[in-house]
């Protein structure tokens, strides 16, 4: 019985302090700064092009057929797949210099595929805050405007994102 008595005399002191404290209305405050995760909160929610330091120069050129094949570039590979081209074509991708970006350049521009061909491209050399958001491939103009984003999907081990190409144009890595 005595424990019991003491027990709701603990509470009852506990009550009274949270209550005391919560109603304090003294001076007002300073806003509160805000928290060190808000960092990572406003990163998710913007989108844009990864910044990366420079890859080098790589142009490779080859011949694929309805048969399909590879063609990697740097560190970008861009595999397409049987009956994608109904003609052997010779295709050549570029690694642009000077941008700041993982970007990469196939010709013949405007080269449509009866399938869709897979690119994966490294942001292995991009910078580490990027990284904490998933990555997917944009189609850009030559001036790097987004025009729109590829159905991707981000390997955070090995660093890579992979996405479905329908057509030739410039690519870049963003996030």
């Amino acid at each position: 019985m005595r424990s019991a008595r003491q027990l709701t005399a603990a509470l009852l002191v506990a009550v009274a302090a949270f209550t005391i404290s919560c109603s304090d209305r003294g001076m007002p405050t300073a806003p509160a700064t805000p928290p060190q995760a808000d960092l990572v909160g406003s990163l998710l929610q913007e989108t844009g092009l990864l910044k990366c330091s420079p890859l080098p120069y790589d142009s490779v050129t080859a011949v694929i057929g309805p048969t399909g094949g590879t063609i990697t570039v740097g560190p970008h590979t861009l595999a397409i797949p049987y009956g994608a081209l109904s003609a052997p074509t010779t295709i050549t991708g570029t690694l642009p210099q000077g941008q700041g970006v993982n970007a990469i350049r196939f010709y013949p521009q405007g080269l449509q595929f009866a399938r869709p061909a897979s690119l994966t491209m490294s942001y292995a050399n991009c910078n580490l805050l990027g990284s904490l958001a998933p990555k997917q491939i944009a189609y850009t103009t030559d001036a790097l405007t987004i025009l729109s984003y590829l159905l991707s999907i981000d390997n955070l081990f090995t660093r890579k994102v992979t996405g479905q190409v329908n057509h030739f144009s410039e690519y870049v890595v963003a996030w």
